[in-house]
C-alpha cells in the first residue's frame, strides 16, 4: 500500500470523506471536512434524511441549514443510502449507534452491518475509521474480521483501519468538532500515519495513540469517569435531602476550592448517547477476564434508580398538599437529555413520563426544541409539546422541571404553578414563591 500516496491526497485536500451515519455525531463530520474543502458524502439507511440533507435541510439543532445548503451548492457534500458508493471514498467514517440491549449487553449490529456494508465495496488503499464508542477491542477483534472476510483483503497491507472516539457534545458553546482534540489509535503504523494526517487536515489538534485499543479504551475511561462522579453526588443528595442539607449550596461551596475538586450535579437520571450507555461496555468485556468493575455497576445502579426517586419525592410532595399523585395533572419541563438541544437520546424525561403514567397521572410535556415527539429505539410517546404560559400552568397540579432550558422564564413558571419539583436547581434564582419549589 502507498501510505505517502494517500496523505498527499488528505494534505491537497483531494481525498473524498465518506461518513457512515447522518446523526449527532456524523454530521458535525460533515461540516468540520467539508469547511476546509474536502468533497463529503454521507452515507444513512433512512431515505427521509437523505432527501432533507440533499435539499439543504438539517435535522439537528446546532447543524444549521445554511451549512448543509452552502456545502451542497459547491457540490462538496450530498447524502446518499446506496451503499454501492462505498468505493468512492478515500476514507470512510463510521458513526452508527451503540445502544446496550434488554440484558444490557452491548448490540453491536450497527457496527456489523455497516462494516459488512463496507466490505462489500471495500476496495485497496482506503482507509476505515471507527468512531463509535465501544468496548476494547473492537476494531480489531469484530470489524477488521468482517472487514477482510467481505472484501478479501488484508487490514495493514490492502487497506488502512483505525479507530477515533467521537467527542461530541452537543450545544455546546466553548468547544466544537474542530477543536475538541482527536485521539486517533491504528491498527498498524502505516494506519495511524493516515488516519492522524486525516484528522490533522480538519481539527486543531490530534493526539496520536499507540494502538486501536488504547483509542477505544479512553474513550470508556472519560465516560466512566462521569458516571462515578455523577453516581456520587446523586447518592449525596438523596443523604443530604434527609439531612435537611441543599446538595446544591454544598457543592456551590465546595467548588471554590481552586484544586482537588471537580465539581458534578445531580440530576433526574442520565441522559445522552454516552454516560448511561459506554461505561457498561467495559463492565462487558471485564467478565470476559474475569475481572469485577464495582465502580461503574454500582453507579450504573445509583444512576438508574434516580427517575424512581424524583416521582417518589413528587408524590410526597403532593401528598402533603393532600393530593395523590393518582389521577393529577403533570407537567413535564424538558424532554431534551440535557440543556439547549433537541436531543432526547435516553432522556431521564422519558423516563419520568412513564413512570407518572404507571402512577396514574395525567402528563404533558413542555419542550422549545422537541415540539413532537418521534419514535426511538425504545419508546414512542407520541406526545405534542403543550403551550407554556401563565393560564396554562394554572391547569396543573404540579410542574416537573427535568431539563433548565434556558429559554425558560422560571419566575414566571413558579409564579403560576400550584407546586414545583426541581431536579436542575433551575429556580435558584426564584426569589417569590419559594414555598412551591421542592427540591429533587
Amino acid at each position: 500500500m502507498d501510505t505517502k500516496a494517500l496523505e498527499q491526497k488528505i494534505q491537497k485536500r483531494k481525498a473524498v470523506v465518506g461518513i457512515m451515519g447522518m446523526g449527532y455525531v456524523g454530521l458535525p463530520l460533515v461540516r468540520t471536512f467539508g469547511s476546509v474543502g474536502f468533497n463529503v458524502i454521507g452515507f444513512d439507511i433512512d431515505p427521509k434524511k437523505v432527501k432533507l440533507l440533499n435539499a439543504g435541510k438539517s435535522y439537528i439543532k446546532h447543524i444549521p441549514d445554511s451549512m448543509i445548503s452552502a456545502l451542497a451548492k459547491r457540490k462538496q457534500f450530498r447524502a446518499t443510502a446506496d451503499f454501492r458508493e462505498l468505493r468512492k471514498p478515500d476514507a470512510i467514517i463510521i458513526c452508527v449507534p451503540t445502544p446496550l440491549s434488554k440484558t444490557r449487553d452491548p448490540d453491536m449490529s450497527y457496527i456489523e452491518r455497516t462494516s459488512e456494508a463496507i466490505a462489500a465495496q471495500l476496495r485497496r488503499g482506503q482507509l476505515v475509521v471507527l468512531e463509535s464508542t465501544t468496548y476494547p477491542g473492537t476494531t480489531r477483534d469484530l470489524v477488521k474480521p468482517i472487514l477482510e472476510k467481505g472484501s478479501g483483503l488484508k487490514a495493514g497491507k490492502d487497506f488502512f483501519l483505525a479507530f477515533s472516539p467521537e467527542r461530541e457534545d452537543p450545544g455546546r458553546k466553548d468547544y466544537s468538532t474542530e477543536t475538541i482534540p482527536k485521539v486517533v489509535g491504528g491498527f498498524d503504523a502505516g494506519s495511524k500515519r493516515v488516519a492522524t494526517a486525516l484528522y490533522s487536515a480538519a481539527i486543531a489538534k490530534v493526539v496520536p495513540v499507540a494502538n486501536c485499543e488504547v483509542a477505544e479504551a479512553a474513550k470508556i475511561v472519560e465516560n466512566v469517569y462521569r458516571c462515578v462522579n455523577i453516581a456520587m453526588v446523586n447518592e449525596l443528595k438523596m443523604l443530604f435531602d434527609k439531612m435537611g442539607i441543599d446538595v446544591w449550596d454544598v457543592i456551590n461551596a465546595a467548588k471554590t476550592k481552586p484544586f482537588g475538586y471537580s465539581a458534578f450535579y445531580p440530576g433526574p437520571g442520565l441522559g445522552g448517547h454516552c454516560i448511561p450507555i459506554d461505561p457498561f461496555y467495559l463492565t462487558w468485556k471485564a467478565r470476559q477476564y474475569g475481572e469485577p468493575t464495582r465502580f461503574i455497576e454500582l453507579a450504573g445502579e445509583i444512576n438508574t434508580r434516580m427517575p424512581e426517586y424524583v416521582i417518589n419525592r413528587l408524590a410526597i410532595a403532593m401528598n402533603d398538599r393532600k393530593k395523590p399523585l393518582a389521577g393529577s395533572k403533570i407537567l413535564v419541563l424538558g424532554l431534551a437529555y440535557k440543556k439547549d438541544v433537541d436531543d432526547l437520546r435516553e432522556s431521564p424525561s422519558i423516563e419520568l413520563i412513564h413512570l407518572l403514567w404507571q402512577r396514574g397521572a395525567k402528563v404533558d410535556y413542555n419542550d422549545p426544541h422537541i415540539p413532537r415527539t418521534h419514535k426511538g429505539r425504545e419508546h414512542d410517546l407520541g406526545m405534542t409539546s403543550v403551550k407554556l404560559t401563565p393560564q396554562s400552568l394554572k391547569r396543573y397540579d404540579a410542574v416537573l422541571i427535568s431539563t433548565d432550558h434556558s429559554a425558560y422564564d422560571y419566575d414566571m413558571i413558579v409564579k403560576n404553578a400550584k407546586l414545583v419539583l426541581d431536579t436542575r436547581n433551575a429556580t435558584a434564582g426564584v426569589k417569590r414563591g419559594r414555598e412551591k419549589i421542592v427540591k429533587a
